[in-house]
C-alpha cells in the first residue's frame, strides 16, 4: 500500500511539469505616437493553439480606432497596407506583430497616456473567441522613457 502512495507525489509533480496551453496573445506593447494627434501602434505575438487561428480585429478603449497593417518592402520601397480578412496564425505556431512588419495602428489615442501606462487591447478572432490584454505603453522609438 505505502508504494503506491509513493506514486502519488510523483504523478502530480509529472502534471504539474506538462506544458499549459499559451493564451491567444502575448507580449503586446503600445508604442505611443512621437507627435500628438498621430497614430500610436500596437505590438504582440499571436499563437495559434492546437488548432490555429485567424485574428480578425483588435480594438482599445483608449483610443478611437484602431486597423491591422502590415508593411513590405518591394523595389527597395518599404509600403503599408491594411490587413483585410483576418491574419491565420497556424496551429502550434506563432505570428509576431512587430515594427517594420504587422502591427496595429492606433488611431485617435488618449492624449493623457504616457510611458508605463497600461492599454487594454481586445483581440477578437473568427470562431468567436476574444481575448483581452493589457499592453504597457512605451515612449517613441521604444522603452520605457525612464530605462536607460
Amino acid at each position: 500500500m505505502s508504494l503506491k502512495i509513493g506514486f502519488l507525489p510523483a504523478i502530480l509533480m509529472l502534471a504539474a511539469c506538462t506544458p499549459q496551453p499559451k493564451a491567444p496573445v502575448n507580449d503586446a506593447i503600445v508604442r505611443l505616437p512621437a507627435v500628438a494627434g498621430r497614430p500610436g501602434a500596437a505590438y504582440f505575438t499571436l499563437y495559434g493553439g492546437d488548432k490555429g487561428r485567424t485574428l480578425v480585429s483588435v480594438a482599445s478603449p483608449a483610443a478611437t480606432r484602431a486597423a491591422m497593417h502590415d508593411m513590405t518592402m518591394s523595389n527597395g520601397m518599404m509600403s503599408m497596407a491594411p490587413i483585410t480578412g483576418g491574419v491565420v496564425v497556424p496551429a502550434k505556431s506563432d505570428v509576431r506583430f512587430q515594427s517594420g512588419g504587422k502591427h496595429v495602428m492606433l488611431f485617435g489615442l488618449s492624449s493623457s497616456l504616457k510611458p508605463g501606462d497600461a492599454v487594454q487591447l481586445t483581440f477578437r478572432f473568427a470562431n468567436g473567441e476574444t481575448a483581452n490584454l493589457s499592453a504597457k505603453a512605451e515612449a517613441p522609438g521604444g522603452g520605457d522613457e525612464h530605462s536607460h
